[in-house]
């Protein structure tokens, strides 16, 4: 699985390509925002109908990322599902695959804004998890230490001879690393925007998603004036 490796927190990570974060000597995978049930729930809420097909392809990447690594623990940051009703509407395809990459793992729900109370009898359910030194928790402070967050579906512009595209990001400084949305129907944040801009430390660096994933300084005017130390592996 190729990844970007960074030190966090005196922590050696692994930023995936898929959106994924591995903690190796924690053997922990956390994943943000999968927002599962979403074509469903925008059906059901009379809004814009999407293909149905999400669920299977979010979990059909998580499953794979799930049997490389293979973790004993599976931290969901919050907004798993895209609310507390498509918890238990999944469908049983979806079920079954779900259980599948649950089975013999210890998985812990956070709690999301999307989905504050969801209805699984899998697990663990909490408003943040400690595994110290980190935290992981849906959202970002701006006095958190040793957070692992997901909520703003970060993203990053970048510039080429040939044009400019967007990305979905990793963004880490000394203090936070928040995740991209690993859900297949979801947007993004540009992370040059505030609240991002006004969460991330001088020396912030974006982890563009890609083959492989790759780490990118941002501009220090986007960003607050706070000394970040940072290190990277090739």
């Amino acid at each position: 699985m190729q990844h970007c490796e960074f030190m966090f927190q005196g922590e050696c990570l692994q930023a995936f390509a898929d959106g994924a974060l591995y903690w190796p000597r924690k053997q922990l995978l956390a994943v943000a925002d999968l927002h599962l049930g979403k074509s469903a729930r925008m059906a059901r809420t009379g809004r814009s109908l999407l293909p149905p097909y999400e669920l299977i392809d979010t979990l059909g990447r998580l499953a794979a990322e799930a049997d490389s690594v293979q973790p004993k623990v599976l931290v969901c940051l919050g907004d798993s599902f895209d609310d507390n009703i498509a918890a238990t509407e999944l469908g049983d395809r979806a079920e079954q695959k779900l259980e599948s990459i649950l089975h013999g793992r210890r998985c812990v729900w956070i709690s999301g804004n999307h989905d504050p109370r969801p209805h699984r009898a899998d697990g663990l359910h909490a408003s943040e998890y400690k595994v110290p030194p980190l935290v992981f928790r849906h959202v970002a402070s701006s006095e958190g230490r040793g957070e692992v967050t997901g909520h703003f579906h970060p993203k990053i512009a970048i510039k080429t001879k040939a044009g400019s595209f967007t990305r979905p990001c990793f963004l880490v400084d000394d203090f936070r690393v928040i995740l991209p949305a690993y859900g297949t129907y979801t947007g993004g944040l540009h992370c040059d925007e505030p609240p991002l801009s006004d969460l991330l430390a001088a020396d912030a660096i974006a982890i563009a998603l890609g083959q492989p994933p790759k780490a990118i300084p941002l501009p220090s005017r986007h960003k607050r004036p706070r000394r970040a130390s940072i290190a990277f592996a090739g």
